[in-house]
C-alpha cells in the first residue's frame, strides 16, 4: 500500500475566510505588489539631474529637499499608521496607501512645475503614502505565516528594494521615459501605475481568521516553552518601548543601518578615490565605483530574501549576531581592500547582501520578540533606528572625507559600531528563536 502522499505547501495554504477559498501564499504576491510600488521613494535620483536643468533649474539642495521630506514623511507615518490598522484592518490601509502614493505623484504631473508644488506632491504627500503602506505586508505575512516569518517579511522587503532599481530602469536607461516624454508625464505614468499595483496587492491583505494556525505547525514546531511564552505574549507598543530588550534591538538595527547607509552614500566617491590612487584613470575609476553601486543594490535585493530564510533556520538572535559581525569586519577592512574593481565590487556586493537582511531579520525579531499580533504597530517604533541612521550614516561619511581626506575614520567607527552591535545580540533573550519549518 502507497504511503499518503503530503499536500504541496501551496495547496496546504488554502483556507475559507470569510465565506471564500483563500491561499495564504497569495498574501506573498500581493506583499510583493506593494512594496514594489513603495520602493518608488529610492528612486528620486532618477528625476534630479531633469530638475536642475531647464525649465525647472532646480539647485541640487532643493532636489534633495524633496527626498528629505519624502524620508520624514514616511518615517513620521509609518508609526500612526501601525496604529491605526488594528482600528481600520490591513486592506482599508492598503487601499488609502494606493490613493495617497498615486495621488502625489499624480498631482505632481499637473502642478509639480515649481519646487514647493513638488516638495508637496512628491515629498509630503508620496512619501504619507508609503509610510500608510510599508508596514502592512509585513504585519499581514507574519500573521499568516509564523511557520516562516523571516522568508515571508524577506521576500516582502524585497519588493521595495528591486522597485527602487526597476522604477530608475523604466526612466531612465531602460525605456528613456523622462528624455522622451518629460518629467511631468513620467509623473503621470508613475501615478496611475503605483494606484494600481498597491490596489492589486490589496486584494489579499486580509488578517486570517482569530486563532489560525498554519496544518502542521504546531506539531513541527520545537518551539522552546519560553518562545512559546514570547509569542504568546504579544506586547503592545507602549509596553515594548520601555523594556530593555527593545533598546537592544534598536542599537543593533541602527549600527547597522549606519554602516551600510554609509556605504551607500559613499561607495561612488570612496571607490573614485581609491581607484585613482591605485592608478586607474578618472573615467575608468567611476565606470568601476558605479558598477559595484550596481552590484550592491542586486545584492541588497537578494539579501532580503535569504538572510530571512536563513533566520527561519537557525532563529533570529544568531542571524542578526552573524550578520552584524560579518558587516563590522567588512567596515573595517573595506579602505584597504578599495584599490581593485573587482574587490571593490566584492565588498560592495557583501555590504549590499548584509544591510538588505536587516530589512527581514529586524521585522522578524521584534515579532519573535514582542510577538506577531502587534507587529504593525511595534515594528514601526523599531524602525526609527532606520530613520537616525540615514542621517547619521551618510552625513559621517562625507563629513570625514572632507575633514580629513579619506573615508578611513569613518569606516572604521562604522565597523566597530557592528561589532558592538553583535556583542549586543548576544543579550537578546534566548526565547529570540525562531520555530523549525
Amino acid at each position: 500500500m502507497r504511503p499518503q502522499q503530503r499536500p504541496h505547501a501551496f495547496m496546504r495554504g488554502m483556507l475559507m475566510v470569510n465565506g471564500k477559498i483563500f491561499n495564504r501564499w497569495m498574501v506573498v504576491v500581493g506583499a510583493i505588489f506593494m512594496q514594489l510600488a513603495l520602493g518608488v521613494i529610492y528612486a528620486w535620483s532618477v528625476f534630479t539631474p531633469s530638475l536642475k536643468a531647464t525649465p525647472y533649474n532646480f539647485t541640487a539642495a532643493q532636489t534633495q529637499a524633496i527626498f528629505s521630506a519624502g524620508l520624514f514623511s514616511f518615517a513620521f507615518v509609518l508609526i500612526f499608521a501601525g496604529i491605526w490598522m488594528k482600528k481600520t484592518g490591513p486592506r482599508f490601509l492598503s487601499i488609502l496607501c494606493a490613493f495617497v502614493l498615486g495621488g502625489g505623484y499624480t498631482l505632481a504631473a499637473f502642478l509639480g512645475s515649481n519646487f514647493m508644488m513638488l516638495f508637496l506632491t512628491i515629498g509630503i504627500i508620496g512619501g504619507a503614502g508609503t509610510g500608510l503602506g510599508y508596514v502592512v505586508p509585513i504585519a499581514v505575512g507574519m500573521k499568516w505565516f509564523p511557520d516562516k516569518k523571516g522568508l515571508v517579511s524577506g521576500l516582502a522587503v524585497a519588493g521595495f528594494g528591486f522597485g527602487a532599481t526597476i522604477w530608475v530602469k523604466v526612466a531612465g536607461s531602460w525605456f528613456g521615459l523622462i528624455e522622451k516624454y518629460g518629467i511631468q508625464n513620467v509623473f503621470l505614468f508613475y501615478g496611475i501605475t503605483l494606484l494600481v499595483l498597491v490596489l492589486i496587492g490589496s486584494r489579499w491583505m486580509v488578517n486570517p481568521p482569530q486563532g489560525y494556525v498554519p496544518e502542521g505547525y504546531s506539531q513541527e514546531g520545537t518551539a522552546s516553552t519560553g518562545d512559546q511564552k514570547a509569542s504568546s505574549l504579544d506586547i503592545s507598543w507602549q509596553k515594548m518601548i520601555i523594556r530593555a530588550q527593545f533598546w537592544i534591538l534598536w542599537l543593533i538595527y541602527c549600527f547597522g543601518a549606519i554602516a551600510g547607509l554609509m556605504v551607500i552614500g559613499n561607495i561612488v566617491l570612496f571607490g573614485r578615490d581609491s581607484l585613482q590612487n591605485a592608478g586607474l584613470t578618472p573615467e575608468s575609476a567611476v565606470a568601476a565605483a558605479g558598477t559595484a553601486m550596481a552590484w550592491y543594490a542586486i545584492f541588497n535585493g537578494l539579501g532580503r530574501i535569504i538572510w530571512g530564510k536563513i533566520s527561519d533556520s537557525i532563529g533570529p538572535k544568531l542571524a542578526i549576531f552573524l550578520n552584524t559581525l560579518v558587516q563590522g569586519g567588512l567596515l573595517l577592512t573595506l579602505y584597504a581592500m578599495g584599490n581593485s574593481p573587482l574587490i571593490l565590487a566584492i565588498y560592495a556586493s557583501a555590504i549590499g547582501f548584509n544591510y538588505g537582511g536587516y530589512f527581514a531579520l529586524m521585522p522578524t525579531g521584534c515579532a519573535t520578540l514582542f510577538g506577531a499580533k502587534n507587529i504593525g504597530s511595534n515594528y514601526p517604533f523599531l524602525f526609527t533606528a532606520y530613520g537616525v541612521a540615514g542621517i547619521a550614516g551618510p552625513l559621517l561619511g562625507g563629513f570625514v572625507r572632507d575633514v580629513t581626506g579619506s573615508f578611513l575614520w569613518a569606516f572604521l567607527p562604522a565597523g566597530i559600531a557592528c561589532l558592538i552591535g553583535a556583542a549586543l545580540a548576544l543579550m537578546l533573550k534566548t526565547q529570540l528563536k525562531a520555530r523549525a519549518t
